[in-house]
């Protein structure tokens, strides 16, 4: 994968967990003002669903590393630890 891929592979992670934490202190907020239970909820669903794409995002580009055979210094997760990662969010 090239620096540039990479780069924008992690920038667009970070704008999602960003996104997420915004709305993560919403849901806190709603909660302190005593919102209504579905209002929180729904935005508490908003959160779980940003976090697992960012960590879909973080798992396909590991997948495409280890198959292209990138991938910096780290040594590369073999299918099992892909595969582990990825149910891990299921």
């Amino acid at each position: 994968m090239t620096a540039t891929t990479s780069t924008a592979s992690t920038t667009e992670v970070l704008n999602r967990l960003r996104r997420a934490n915004g709305q993560l202190a919403a849901v806190i907020g709603m909660i302190e003002a005593g919102r209504d239970c579905k209002d929180v909820v729904t935005q508490l669903a908003a959160v779980s669903k940003a976090l697992d794409r960012a960590g879909f995002k973080i798992i396909a580009t590991s997948m495409r590393e280890c198959v292209l055979g990138e991938g910096g210094s780290d040594s590369p997760l073999t299918e099992e630890q892909l595969e582990k990662l990825f149910l891990s969010l299921a």
